[in-house]
């Protein structure tokens, strides 16, 4: 993607800023700009992403998002997004994702200097490049059984997240009916083998993540 060509402007659409504003606010955010991005040009993907350090945080949409969604599902899906942050779903993965870095590089330092790596594999010795193979080999076969695990916490954070856009946008059917029009436009699979969503996916299915929602919309009816 040329960066060059990506040409970001003040939001067009009227009433929507001040919607997102306000809504940001009850999350404890301030929001410095709210623009739009002309994702059209390059695909009909359609997204919205907040960036910012602290509580100042600057909200991008993409101009399909905003022609495919009313604006309850925008902000939404928004609503969404800023589950994430609140959650802190982002440093909790980053310092995951740095010990294990970390760990690993510690194994790859011990391995190496160890010498046995060619052993391994039947030979009598290895260049550094035939042991980096061999080590990058046995790594993913030892990283392969923690999918599951890494694809669960992530579906587990994507429930939370969900529910904290329920409980900020107030409209968790305008959650659901945004997910189904996502799901249409990036051509998701609705009904994915149980074990392979289970091992692979680092969302919930779509059908199951609809049927929470429109329950927790019912529940909100029966209340009220």
């Amino acid at each position: 993607m040329n960066l060059a060509h990506i040409k970001f402007e003040p939001i067009k659409e009227a009433g929507l800023e001040d919607e997102i504003r306000v809504m940001a606010e009850r999350a404890g955010l301030t929001v410095s700009r709210v623009m739009q991005v002309d994702a059209s040009r390059r695909s009909q993907h359609s997204n919205a992403y907040f960036t910012g350090i602290g509580r100042v945080k600057r909200i991008v949409l993409y101009d399909t998002l905003i022609r495919q969604m009313t604006h309850q599902e925008i902000l939404a899906v928004l609503a969404h997004e800023i589950g994430h942050w609140k959650k802190g779903h982002l440093w909790k993965q980053l310092v995951m994702t740095e010990v294990g870095a970390l760990l690993a590089c510690f194994a790859a330092w011990w391995l190496l200097g160890w010498g046995g790596l060619p052993g391994l594999i039947g030979l009598q010795g290895g260049s550094f490049a035939a042991q980096l193979t061999i080590l990058a080999f046995l790594g993913s076969m030892l990283a392969f059984p923690f999918t599951p695990f890494s694809s669960w916490l992530s579906r587990r954070h994507e429930r939370e997240a969900d529910r904290y856009a329920t409980e900020l946008s107030g409209h968790p059917e305008a959650l659901a009916s945004a997910l189904i029009k996502l799901s249409a436009e990036n051509l998701a699979n609705l009904h994915p083998h149980p074990l392979f969503a289970w091992f692979y996916y680092s969302h919930p299915p779509v059908v199951e993540r609809v049927k929470r929602l429109q329950a927790s919309a019912d529940y909100q009816r029966q209340s009220a």
